[in-house]
Formats: structure tokens, sequence, C-alpha cells
């Protein structure tokens, strides 16, 4: 990495075109292949390899079974594992065995310092403002600079809430040796984001996204941050019930070009070729939302943040 950006997984608005872009921009791509197939896994892989020559990473969510997907990418020799949600413990003597690096992401520095008693080489801080999947209850302003004390000298990546330069910045200030941005790159030209998903984002101004556990069939007991839309309301004017009460409860909403169909209160987004209510599925953002107004090339995005990062630190220094 030449700077102090990562381009955090995004499920499956991530794309080999979106990391390889990031990366050769300078910062640090990373790929989500926790749910497609080994053979699908391998393919992406080879794709990034065959659009930059630059180091990026995969990332696997250890509360799903892992075991295929991480012997191929060690296999194809990714340089960087990031796991997430779980015990990181049995996957890293394999990562490293398998001579890659091994970031890990957690909600508190109780955590962080397991994660680096089981041997993980970078902690990603993820504060409460983040989009997607939240692991932890605490905010980004007090979690990192928690976490760089409590697992010193071990590297710190902040996560959650930083939506511009500026925010890079300020957690750079607070001992992190980078931002891990999702909501921002949600809106890259190359994230398979369909546009429902990217203007909501554009719009928002952030207190739409909100922390919630609605969207959970796939992925249960897993609260996450969302923007606000038809499914989520219904759902809290009913008292918020549980699965398998909700209203439209198996309703399909979504239906994508391979024909593979989704469900009102799927953990997923739309994506580009689906068609249907597309507003009706979860909207995943973060709390950043409100400070992203562009869309755009991953690599002026990365540009436009050092530039923002360097006017933000000028008059400190």
């Amino acid at each position: 990495m030449e700077l102090p950006i990562v381009q955090a997984p995004l499920g499956s608005a991530s794309t080999p075109e979106l990391v390889a872009a990031v990366a050769e921009a300078g910062a640090l791509g990373m790929l989500a292949l926790t749910w497609v197939s080994v053979d699908e896994a391998v393919r992406r892989v080879r794709r990034v390899r065959e659009l930059t020559d630059r180091a990026f990473g995969v990332n696997l969510v250890l509360a799903f079974p892992i075991d295929g997907l991480l012997d191929a990418c060690l296999e194809e020799r990714v340089p960087i594992l990031s796991t997430f949600w779980g015990d990181p413990d049995a996957a890293s003597d394999r990562i490293h065995a398998g001579e890659a690096l091994h970031l890990h992401t957690v909600g508190t520095a109780d955590e962080a310092r397991r994660a680096v008693a089981a041997g993980v080489d970078v902690v990603v801080a993820q504060g409460w403002e983040a989009g997607g999947h939240v692991t932890g209850r605490v905010a980004t302003m007090a979690l990192t600079p928690a976490v760089v004390d409590a697992v010193a000298p071990v590297p710190v990546i902040a996560a959650g809430g930083i939506g511009d330069g500026r925010g890079l910045a300020a957690v750079l200030t607070l001992g992190a040796q980078a931002g891990w941005l999702g909501t921002r790159f949600l809106t890259a030209t190359e994230a398979s984001t369909h546009d429902v998903h990217r203007r909501r984002v554009l719009e928002s101004n952030g207190d739409d996204a909100v922390h919630t556990s609605c969207f959970d069939g796939g992925w249960p007991s897993a609260p996450h941050r969302a923007l606000v839309n038809s499914t989520m309301t219904r759902w809290e004017e009913a008292g918020s019930p549980p699965a398998p009460t909700r209203p439209g409860e198996g309703d399909v909403v979504a239906t994508a070009s391979d024909g593979r169909t989704f469900m009102r209160y799927d953990d997923m987004i739309p994506l580009r070729g689906m068609e249907g209510d597309l507003e009706a599925m979860a909207l995943y953002s973060g709390q950043s939302a409100g400070l992203v107004r562009t869309s755009g090339p991953a690599a002026e995005m990365v540009t436009a943040l050092i530039a923002e990062a360097t006017a933000a630190l000028a008059p400190l220094a």
C-alpha cells in the first residue's frame, strides 16, 4: 500500500474490477467471497490478477463455512486474508502457513486483544457507525484509540463513519494506520451496486442509516446498518415481530439475471441486472452516507480522499 486507504469488502457489491482499480490507485482493495462457490472465488481472484499486479485482499465471514474458500485463496497465493464475525484463532495458523497476512475485524478493545493473542497481524476496529453487518456498539472515535492502546504495536485500521478525507485524517490522528471505507465505494463506477441503491446512498443525509435486525434472512442474529425503506418501515410499524410473522414474509422482491430470487427479509442488496421491487431490499449503508455526494471511478475517489486528508492535516502539522 502506498496510501492509507482500504476499500471495505462491500459484500456482493465488490467486484474484481473495483478491487483492482483501488489497488492500482495505491490503496488496498478487498474482495468479498464468503457466499460464492470455490470455483467462482478462484475465477474472481484470477480476474483481479489479470487487472493488477499489486497486493489485494479477500474477506471471509467466519460465521459461515469458509474452509474450502480459505484453502482456495491460499492456493491462489492471495496475500491478505481478512476475517470477520467469529473466532480468528482457527484460521490464523492456516493463513500464516499460506504465507499471507491476517486481518480481523473487532468491535471492542477486548476482542482486539484476543485477536492478537490468536496471531492476527492487523486489527480492523469497526465502529458502530459502519454500514452492513456491525459487530460492536462503540463509536469509531472512541473505539479506535482504545484498540490502538490495547494492541500496540500491532497495526490498527479504523472502520465506520469515514466518508471523506477529513474522516480519514481523523482516524490517522487517533493512531490508526489506515481508514477502511465501505459506503464511499458503494457509489464507485466499478462496484456492482444497483442504481436504486446508489441513488439512495447519494441522497441520504446519514440519519436514515439505522442500526437494525430487519434483514436477517440468511444471517440470523446479526445486527446491521441499512437505509430505511418500505420493508423496514412496515416491519417497525407492525412492532418489529420476529420471523415468520413479519409483514410480507415470503414475498419475492427481486430476481437476478441468472434467475435466482430473493425474499423481502433476505440479507441481500440490489445488484446490477436485478429486477423487481429493489427499494424493498437491504440497502446497507453507514452513517457516512451523509458525506457521499458523488459517483465515479474508484481511482478518482482514492485521489480525492488523499487530497482532502492532506488538506485537513496541513494546519495541524
